[in-house]
């Protein structure tokens, strides 16, 4: 099965538009929350006790506190300008404008899972993308004609696959990235680095316009937000951590993009890096990322051929999510079988499996995956248990 195929399930959802949910107490207070900086794993941890937002904002710091979130938090729900709240809801001006929570169905499965995952998501385009697979092209800012070559060509070739292209905007690298997709009416996310209401850089005004009509461009920043330059590395998070991958295509030995790659790697995501001339300083950062395992690769079809084990894994986890013993249906191989006998029924750590085994974390977090979607083991407190 291509990752076109897999791509092509719908998946049910619901969202908050001004259209089906017109200015409202829910959509207010999540607009407030955008001006709080919190963890979206504890705000999943409070609704697990609570059904509405607006509770947070009456609770004490104490009660708070028993939720997991930093001292402090009651203080900063107090100075929430609610006057720039009612400014903000008047952004939401189509039904391509919407605002995601992390506890709706929209909000991008893979990203739920990593730490530090925002409490919301900022959406201008297709919010249905989020959730389909993603492929992550990330590089320099003043690529090499070959590497506007090669991002070109394996961005055409994934997005053709059924793969969304997800990058940040930036010049260089992700803009041939997005433009590839584009060009062919592709989809692709561009996340940005502010606010959805400012286009950066503004060179890619343009291209912008063109991402809104097939794809989305995605923001955790409040709306009114400006360039940071501290901004960016905190966006490559949801760069990574949407996507099944990461492919840096060049890169300099000290770059944003090997930040990406290292977020991909801690997130247990496949990092992939084409080589390239020994004399060019961009194909640097991509030897050393192949150096520490990163698999190298010359054509898109390598990338698509590795990631079909974890898109699967993907697609039967949103599109069942209540029932996570539900088969992808697959034989164990060789490898998978190896890995099985290094789990005992005791409780096993995934650092005492990666040892055992010898493997890379990644790859052990994918085949992890998968033999607990089989019902081959059970994921518990610690590790993992063979039944």
């Amino acid at each position: 099965m291509s990752l076109y195929q897999l791509t092509s399930y719908s998946m049910a959802s619901t969202f908050i538009t001004p259209s089906n949910n017109p200015p409202n107490e829910s959509l207010k207070h999540w607009l407030a929350l955008s001006q709080v900086n919190l963890s979206g794993n504890k705000l999943l941890n409070f609704f697990e006790h609570h059904s509405e937002l607006k509770t947070l904002f009456g609770l004490s710091e104490t009660q708070l506190q028993s939720y997991g979130f930093r001292k402090g938090l009651a203080n900063r729900l107090e100075k929430v300008d609610w006057q720039k709240v009612e400014q903000d809801l008047t952004w939401f001006d189509s039904n391509k404008k919407q605002l995601i929570p992390i506890n709706s169905t929209d909000y991008p499965a893979l990203l739920k899972q990593i730490n530090g995952a925002p409490p919301l998501l900022f959406c201008y385009g297709d919010k249905a993308l989020l959730n389909q697979h993603q492929i992550a092209i990330v590089g320099s800012r003043n690529p090499s004609p070959q590497g506007k070559d090669n991002a070109r060509e394996f961005a055409q070739v994934l997005a053709q696959a059924g793969a969304v292209i997800t990058s940040g905007m930036a010049l260089g690298i992700d803009g041939y990235a997005h433009q590839a997709a584009v060009n062919y009416q592709l989809a692709t996310i561009a996340v940005m680095g502010t606010g959805l209401d400012r286009i950066y850089p503004a060179r890619h005004k343009q291209l912008a316009e063109q991402i809104i009509e097939k794809g989305a461009l995605i923001s955790d920043f409040p709306l009114g937000t400006g360039v940071r330059a501290s901004n960016f590395p905190t966006r490559n998070r949801i760069i990574t951590g949407m996507s099944l991958g990461t492919l840096v295509v060049e890169a300099a030995v000290k770059s944003g993009s090997l930040i990406s790659a290292r977020l991909a790697s801690e997130q247990g995501r496949e990092v992939f890096a084409i080589p390239g001339s020994i004399h060019n300083p961009l194909a640097r950062g991509c030897h050393q990322l192949i150096k520490q395992g990163a698999k190298l690769v010359e054509t898109a079809e390598e990338i698509i051929e590795e990631l079909q084990a974890l898109a699967l894994w993907q697609l039967e986890s949103q599109t069942d999510q209540s029932d996570k013993t539900q088969a992808v249906n697959f034989e164990l191989d060789a490898d998978y079988q190896s890995l099985l006998e290094q789990i005992d029924y005791d409780v096993t750590s995934i650092e005492q499996i990666i040892q055992r085994t010898g493997l890379e974390i990644a790859v052990v977090s994918h085949m992890l995956l998968l033999l607990e979607l089989n019902n081959h083991i059970d994921s518990v407190a610690g590790g993992y248990q063979r039944k």
